[in-house]
């Protein structure tokens, strides 16, 4: 049986300075997301965007996302402690981040791009939401090396059933992972290859929403429940909840897409 490493959250000490591994997960994130949106433009310079743009959207995305997905961990997950403790909300180099939350805070974010450049909604995030999934894997990865978000108890005969011993001496599943192939990997192939061709303005946006809403929820049920503001659930978790409005939003916006000429 497995053993969690039990990784020292800080990956480099310079002196005073700790950089911590959950923030440079961050930071592989934004550099997937401007790495492959230089590789989008450059490989269809007549879409519309350029270079500059794309410079621009990546500091919005940021605040969208740090902004965002800290008040979503603060207000859907976990509002007593925070209520209780709250200078902890600022402690976002500890880890605690809703990808809910930062998802509703980027919406905020490329709506006002998008209104200020002259861009409509759906063009701009059918182009940034191919460049996300790999963000979300290397954020999965940093849950891991953190040790939070860990999966249910697991059958003790499955290969790779995982101990993590801050929380207890029972198997389970190390979800952290699933959920970086789920929602990373596997939803990255989707849509970068779904959006290699072009689409009706809002489709790709679609496909994200119900694609990540969809391995969300398959994922919920291999991690351990969080209590979220509907409580402690093994039946529906928080994730699930906030799931499902992803999946049907993104149905009607694609078929509202196809209907397009």
């Amino acid at each position: 049986m497995l053993i969690h490493p039990q990784f020292d959250p800080i990956a480099v000490s310079l002196g005073p300075l700790a950089v911590r591994w959950y923030g440079l997960m961050y930071l592989v994130a934004f550099a997937a997301f401007y790495f492959l949106g230089r590789q989008r433009i450059r490989r269809r310079p007549d879409g519309g965007w350029s270079l500059e743009q794309l410079d621009d959207l990546l500091f919005w995305g940021v605040l969208g996302v740090v902004l965002g997905g800290r008040l979503g961990q603060v207000l859907f997950y976990e509002p007593g402690y925070y209520f209780a403790n709250p200078a902890e909300i600022l402690a976002v180099w500890k880890g605690g981040m809703s990808f809910h939350g930062g998802f509703l805070g980027v919406l905020v974010a490329m709506a006002w791009w998008g209104r200020k450049h002259g861009k409509s909604f759906f063009t701009v995030t059918d182009f940034i939401a191919p460049l996300v999934p790999l963000g979300l894997a290397a954020g999965r990865i940093g849950n891991f090396i953190n040790g939070e978000l860990w999966g249910r108890v697991a059958d003790a005969s499955l290969p790779w059933a995982m101990i993590f011993p801050q929380v207890d001496s029972q198997p389970r599943h190390p979800s952290q992972l699933y959920q970086a192939g789920l929602e990373g990997l596997c939803l990255f192939v989707l849509l970068w290859l779904y959006s290699t061709r072009p689409r009706p303005t809002g489709a790709v946006s679609g496909v994200f929403l119900i694609g990540y809403g969809a391995f969300r929820f398959i994922a919920e049920y291999f991690r351990e429940p969080d209590a979220g503001i509907f409580g402690h659930s093994y039946a529906i978790s928080m994730g699930q909840w906030l799931s499902l409005p992803m999946v049907a939003i993104g149905v009607f916006i694609l078929l509202r897409a196809r209907r397009q000429p």
